[in-house]
C-alpha cells in the first residue's frame, strides 16, 4: 500500500514528458495527495491526476477534493491583509515611427496604448518609478515602526531595470539593496542571507515566486511586465504570510486594469481550466496575457523598425500620480499628487491593523483625504500642492464628446466634419481619432471648445 504526495502539483502540467512520466510512475499508487497554494496554470496543458468537470459554459475546469483559500486564511489569522497602492499618472514616449506620444497610465486608452504608456512607467530612467520608490520606501518606514525587521521587495522585469532600481533605492536611502539575479550562482544564498537580516530592500527579476520564503516582507512594489494571473498570484503570496496577527502587507503597482482587476480578484478562488474562454482579456496559447502579448509585440515591432527607420521605442518622460488604495475588492481614496497631504494618509497607515479594522481605517482616511481636498479648495489650506481630479471619461464616450463638438462647430461654420477633424488632428498633433490616446481626444475636445465660445 503506497500513499504518493505531490506537492506543486500544478508543475506536473510544465512539459508533456512531466505528465507522462508522473503518471506511469504513480498511476497505480494505491492513494495520492496532490497540493498546490495555486490551483491553475497560465496556459491549457492538463495537471496529472486532477479531475476536470464542465462548468456552465462548458469549460472543463479542475475541481479539488478541499481547497483553503486565501479568504479563510485571512479569517483565521493564518495570513496578512494586503493592501495595493495604485499610482496613475503623466507619460511621454517616442514610438517606433519617430513620433512622440503621450497618455496617462490609468486613462481609459487602446490596450497598444496602454502597454507602451506602462512600458514608459517602468523606465528605471523616469520620474514615475523614483516617486513610487520614494513613497514605498515611506511606507517600509512607517510599518517598521510597528515591526522593525519589516523588508520591502521590487518585483522586476529584467536584468537592466533591476540593477536601475537598485541604484535608485541606494540613491534614496543611502544603502544598497539586496539584487537578486537569476544568471548569479548566489541568489539562493543571497535571499537566506537577506530573509535572515534586518536589510530594508531586495530587488529581484521575476524569480522570487513559490518556494520562495522571506517572512518579514512587508512592502512590495510589482515593477515587472508580467500580468498572468499565476505570476501575480505566486508574487503576491512572497508578502502574505503572517508571523503574528495584525501584520499587513502594501504592494505598489501601476494603474493598469489588467492588474487592478487582478488585485480585485485576489480573494477569489481560481480553478484551472482545460479550455480557452472566449473573452478579450485570456490568457494567449503561449501563456501571455493579452496586456503581455502586445508588450512584447511592441518590443519585436520596436527591434524591426529600428533598422528600417533609424528609431526606436525611447521613454521620454513620466511622472507619478496617487491613485486609488485597492482592497477586499473595494476602492479607496481619492486621485492625489504624489507628496501630498492625501498621498501621506495613506502610506502612514499603522503597520499592526486586523483584516477586520482595515476597511474602517481606510474610510476613515478617505473621509480626511476629502476635507483636505475641501480645505484646499477653501483656499483654507496652502500646501503647495494642487487638487487632482481622476479621470472619469472612457476612451468611447470622449470620443463621442469630441464628435459631438465637432458636429456643433461644423454646423456654425459650415465645413465638413473631416475637415474639423483633420484641422484639430493639425493644430494639437497625434494620429486619427481612432488611434488617439485619451489625453490627445482632450486636448483636441478644449480646443474644438475654445472655438466654440
Amino acid at each position: 500500500r503506497t500513499l504518493v504526495i505531490l506537492d506543486e502539483v500544478h508543475h506536473g502540467g510544465d512539459a508533456l514528458s512531466w505528465g507522462d512520466a508522473l503518471r506511469e510512475a504513480y498511476e497505480h499508487a494505491e492513494r495520492r495527495l496532490s497540493l498546490t497554494g495555486t490551483p491553475f496554470r497560465s496556459d491549457t496543458a492538463p495537471i496529472p491526476f486532477v479531475r476536470y468537470e464542465p462548468d456552465a459554459a462548458g469549460v472543463r475546469v479542475s475541481k479539488a477534493d478541499y481547497t483553503y483559500g486565501y479568504g479563510r486564511a485571512l479569517r483565521d489569522g493564518v495570513v496578512r491583509p494586503v493592501l495595493f497602492l495604485s499610482y496613475a499618472g503623466s507619460m511621454r514616449w517616442q514610438d517606433q515611427h519617430g513620433e512622440e506620444m503621450s497618455a496617462g497610465l490609468g486613462e481609459d486608452n487602446t490596450k497598444d496604448i496602454t502597454a507602451q504608456a506602462w512600458r514608459t512607467a517602468l523606465d528605471p530612467e523616469g520620474e514615475w518609478m523614483q516617486q513610487v520608490l520614494r513613497a514605498a520606501d515611506q511606507r517600509l518606514t512607517e510599518v517598521r515602526r510597528d515591526v522593525p525587521d519589516a523588508g520591502g521587495l521590487v518585483i522586476a522585469t529584467d536584468h537592466e531595470a533591476a540593477r536601475g532600481y537598485a541604484a535608485l533605492l541606494e540613491h534614496l536611502t543611502g544603502v544598497r539593496p539586496a539584487l537578486i539575479l537569476s544568471d548569479d550562482k548566489g541568489a539562493s544564498d543571497r535571499i537566506s542571507s537577506f530573509s535572515e537580516s534586518d536589510e530594508r530592500w531586495m530587488v529581484a527579476v521575476r524569480m522570487v515566486s513559490e518556494g520562495v520564503d522571506v517572512p518579514r516582507l512587508a512592502v512590495g512594489v510589482y515593477a515587472t511586465s508580467s500580468s498572468t494571473p499565476l505570476f501575480f498570484a505566486q508574487a503576491i503570496g512572497r508578502f502574505v504570510r503572517a508571523r503574528r496577527r495584525g501584520e499587513t502587507a502594501t504592494v505598489f503597482l501601476p494603474t493598469v486594469p489588467k492588474l487592478t482587476a487582478l488585485a480585485h480578484a485576489l480573494e477569489l478562488e481560481r480553478d484551472h481550466a482545460l479550455d480557452r474562454r472566449a473573452d478579450a482579456d485570456a490568457e494567449q496559447g503561449d501563456g501571455m496575457t493579452e496586456d503581455e502579448r502586445l508588450m512584447a509585440e511592441a518590443e519585436a515591432e520596436d527591434r524591426a523598425s529600428e533598422e528600417l527607420t533609424g528609431y526606436k521605442f525611447r521613454a521620454i518622460s513620466s511622472e507619478a500620480q496617487f491613485d486609488k488604495v485597492l482592497y477586499d475588492g473595494g476602492d479607496f481614496g481619492y486621485a492625489a499628487e504624489v507628496g501630498s497631504l492625501e498621498e501621506l494618509e495613506y502610506l502612514g497607515l499603522p503597520g499592526i491593523l486586523d483584516h477586520d479594522e482595515v476597511a474602517a481605517v481606510l474610510e476613515q482616511r478617505a473621509a480626511k483625504q476629502s476635507r483636505i481636498r475641501d480645505a484646499r479648495g477653501r483656499g483654507a489650506l496652502d500646501d503647495g500642492h494642487r487638487t487632482v481630479e481622476p479621470v472619469h471619461r472612457s476612451l468611447k464616450e470622449q470620443r463621442t464628446l469630441l464628435n459631438s463638438l465637432v458636429g456643433l462647430y461644423a454646423r456654425q461654420t459650415g465645413q465638413a466634419h473631416g475637415q474639423v477633424h483633420s484641422e484639430l488632428r493639425r493644430s494639437c498633433g497625434g494620429p486619427a481619432v481612432a488611434q488617439a490616446t485619451a489625453h490627445q481626444i482632450q486636448q483636441r475636445i478644449d480646443m474644438v471648445r475654445r472655438r466654440l465660445h
